[in-house]
C-alpha cells in the first residue's frame, strides 16, 4: 500500500503534470497547503542580483487574495535584510518563526545547490516534525517543478529581473549555464556574473561528464552588442568542440580560429581560462589564452598558478596553444576572475587576503562575497564586467553525498559574513 507521504508527492507531480506551465508551482503548492490546512502559501524566487527574493506566485485558502493570471501578473521584490528569508536561502536550512495566531514557515528549494528560491507557508499551528519535513521534501520537489516548466515560459525568467536587460545583457544572459551552482560528491562550484552597465562580454561555463568537469570563463574584447556577438562566438565554438570530445587545446584552436574568421567587428579577441578536470585523479589540466591567471586556495594560502602564455582566441591566427597542469588537493578552492575583479577602483581590493577570508563560504556564498566586495570600492555601475568561478575539491567521486532536499548540509551550512 502506498503510504500516506508518497501519496502527497504523487498528488503534487500528478497537480504539477496536469497544470499549464505558469500554473504548475501553484498547482504544486496547492495540494501542500490543502493538506497541512495552511492559510497561504507563496513560492518566492531568488532574484537573477542574487540580493531579493520576489513572490512570484500566491496561493490563498482562507478567501482573501488575488491568484495572477496572464498579463496581472504581479511580482514584489523582497531585498535582502539579513532576516530569516535571506538565511534560510543561504544556509539552506528551514526556518520557523512564531507570529501572533500563526507560524511562519520558510523552507528552501534548492536542487544540487542551486538556490532556486524559497517555499512560504502560514499555518494555523506550529508544525511537527512530520509536517516540518513534509515541507522540506515539497521544497525540493518544487525545485524540480520550476526547472522543468521554466523551459516553456518567460513567467520565472521575468520573475527574476527586477530590471530590464538590454539587448546585449539579454545575448550574454543566454551564453550562461541553466544553474550558476552545481554539487557532486568531488566538487562544489559556483560561477557569478556581475554585469557593466554596458555589457563587457564576460561569461562562465561548466559541463560534467561521467568522470570529467569542464568549465571555463571568457571575456570578449569591448562592450555591448559587439562583444556580446563576439562571446557568442568564442562560447558557441567551445561548446561544439566540447561536445566532439575534443581537448583543451584543440577546443582552443578550433574557437580561436572560428572567433578570426567570423567575429562582426574585424581585430574582436575573447581571454580565456579553459579547465578540464579530471574527477578520478584529481589533475586538472588548465589553459590560460591572455586571461587573468587562475588562484590557488591551498591550506590558508592564496597563488597565483604558473600556466604557459597564449594569444587571446581570435587575436592571430594559425598559432599554437600549450595547456598547463595541477592536481588538487581535498581541501583546495581553485578561482578564475576576469579583469572586471582588478580594473580601476576593484584593483584596490586585496584579492588574495580576502579569499583567504571566506574558505569556509560555500562557493555560491564566495561568489556573491566577492562580488559584493567589488561593488563597496567600485559603485553600483561598473566600467566592466566582474566575473567570478570557483571550484572546491573535496575527492571522493565515488562516494555519496549527504543532501537535504537538494543541498550537501555538510557544506551548506558555513558561516556567513556577517
Amino acid at each position: 500500500m502506498q503510504s500516506s507521504q508518497g501519496r502527497i508527492m504523487a498528488q503534487m507531480l500528478d497537480a504539477a503534470e496536469n497544470a499549464s506551465p505558469v500554473e504548475a508551482v501553484e498547482a504544486v503548492t496547492r495540494e501542500l497547503g490543502v493538506t497541512l490546512r495552511a492559510r497561504a502559501v507563496a513560492f518566492l524566487i531568488a532574484d537573477l542580483s542574487g540580493r531579493a527574493l520576489v513572490r512570484l506566485a500566491h496561493v490563498p485558502f482562507d478567501g482573501t487574495g488575488a491568484g495572477r493570471r496572464g498579463g496581472d501578473e504581479v511580482a514584489t521584490v523582497m531585498p535582502f535584510d539579513g532576516g530569516p528569508a535571506e538565511q534560510a536561502l543561504r544556509t539552506q536550512r528551514v526556518q520557523v518563526i512564531a507570529q501572533p495566531g500563526a507560524w511562519t514557515v520558510l523552507a528552501p528549494v534548492t536542487d544540487r545547490g542551486e538556490a532556486i528560491g524559497l517555499l512560504e507557508m502560514i499555518l494555523p499551528d506550529e508544525p511537527d516534525p512530520q509536517a516540518l519535513e513534509e515541507i522540506t521534501r515539497t521544497g525540493h520537489v518544487l525545485a524540480f517543478v520550476v526547472i522543468a516548466n521554466r523551459r516553456y515560459t518567460d513567467l520565472f525568467e521575468w520573475g527574476q529581473r527586477t530590471t530590464p536587460f538590454t539587448l546585449s545583457g539579454e545575448i550574454q544572459r543566454r551564453l550562461l549555464p541553466a544553474s550558476f551552482t552545481c554539487e557532486a560528491s568531488a566538487f562544489t562550484l559556483s560561477g557569478w556574473l556581475e554585469p557593466a552597465a554596458s555589457i563587457g562580454g564576460d561569461t562562465f561555463d561548466y559541463s560534467l561528464a561521467r568522470d570529467v568537469l569542464h568549465f571555463s570563463v571568457t571575456d570578449a574584447m569591448g562592450h555591448g552588442v559587439a562583444s556580446a556577438l563576439t562571446a557568442t562566438l568564442g562560447v558557441g565554438s567551445l561548446r561544439n568542440s566540447r561536445r566532439r570530445g575534443v581537448g583543451l587545446v584543440e577546443q582552443a584552436e578550433a574557437a580561436n580560429a572560428d572567433v578570426a574568421e567570423h567575429a562582426t567587428v574585424a581585430g574582436n579577441y575573447i581571454t580565456a581560462v579553459l579547465g578540464r578536470l579530471d574527477l578520478r585523479t584529481g589533475v586538472c589540466a588548465l589553459l590560460n589564452a591572455g586571461h587573468v591567471p587562475p588562484m590557488l586556495v591551498r591550506d590558508g594560502d592564496t597563488r597565483t598558478l604558473p600556466l604557459p602564455a597564449n594569444f587571446p582566441l581570435g587575436m592571430f591566427t594559425g598559432v599554437e596553444h600549450r595547456a598547463g597542469e595541477i592536481t588538487l588537493r581535498p581541501g583546495d578552492r581553485l578561482v578564475v576572475v576576469t579583469d572586471g575583479m582588478r580594473e580601476r577602483n576593484a584593483a584596490t581590493l586585496d584579492l588574495p587576503t580576502l579569499l583567504r577570508s571566506i574558505t569556509d563560504l560555500h562557493p555560491r556564498e564566495a561568489v556573491r562575497a566577492l562580488a559584493d566586495a567589488v561593488l563597496e570600492v567600485s559603485g553600483p555601475t561598473l566600467a566592466d564586467d566582474a566575473t567570478l568561478f570557483i571550484l572546491d575539491w573535496h575527492g571522493g567521486h565515488s562516494e555519496d553525498r549527504r543532501t537535504s532536499a537538494g543541498a550537501d548540509q555538510g557544506r551548506a551550512s558555513s558561516a556567513l559574513p556577517g
